[in-house]
């Protein structure tokens, strides 16, 4: 149950915010990990438990951290996010 609240959250996110030309899929075993896995060097946001949004490109992910790189308003900078404190994952789907 605790996947899924997240699961839902995001694909009702997801809904309001299109965007940036990439396609998405959510299967029914999805996780916050494959999410950003799949996106693997495209642009994302991600939300956090805190409310803070954070874009960039996703580099790498680790079933405990995900590394955003190239990060909106904050040129040479990377970010090492948490995977259990994103709350959405933001993907602009449509150009």
């Amino acid at each position: 149950m605790r996947i899924a609240i997240p699961t839902i959250l995001l694909a009702a996110v997801l809904a309001a915010h299109p965007a940036f030309a990439q396609e998405l899929k959510i299967s029914p075993s999805a996780t916050v990990e494959t999410l950003l896995a799949a996106q693997k060097g495209k642009r994302v946001t991600v939300r956090t438990r805190s409310s803070q949004e954070l874009t960039g490109m996703v580099r790498e992910v680790t079933p405990r951290f995900v590394q955003l790189g190239a990060l909106g308003g904050r040129d040479f900078f990377d970010a090492v996010v948490a995977l259990d404190a994103i709350e959405a994952v933001i993907v602009r789907t449509k150009d």
